[in-house]
């Protein structure tokens, strides 16, 4: 397997931390009742619990465009240290953006997030 290739396994991997941390916390929060129940009181959108909740659905709307892109990638045989480059960027800011979001942080979060978007449009524009 290549090095693209792992990016994208250990960016699943890092959506399912996104997942568990919020999954955990609004358990925390609401109870193992709430948790188990139908959920028709809504979820939460303050505190923490909402900021894991708003990090995880920023990430799932990103991480389609980055695993598309690395496929075609693969599949078009385009991978170069460009795209290896344009990956690490995208899952170390990853990783970094949910403790940001999670605890507040601003402008640097935001900052983050650009170079996560830098990384996967080096891996898009290997495609062209």
């Amino acid at each position: 397997m290549n090095l693209e290739l792992h990016w994208l396994v250990w960016s699943i991997v890092l959506g399912l931390v996104y997942v568990m941390a919020y999954a955990l916390v609004i358990s925390q929060t609401k109870g193992p009742a709430w948790t188990a129940g139908p959920r028709d009181e809504g979820q939460p959108q303050q505190g923490l619990a909402g900021r894991l909740a708003r990090a995880q659905r920023n990430y799932m709307e990103t991480w389609p465009f980055f695993a598309a892109a690395v496929l075609l990638a693969h599949v078009l045989a385009r991978e170069s240290t460009q795209t290896a480059l344009g990956c690490a960027l995208y899952f170390w800011a990853r990783v970094a953006y949910l403790p940001l979001y999670a605890f507040g942080v601003r402008w640097v979060r935001s900052l983050v997030w650009v170079v996560s978007m830098i990384g996967l449009l080096m891996v898009l524009i290997a495609l062209f």
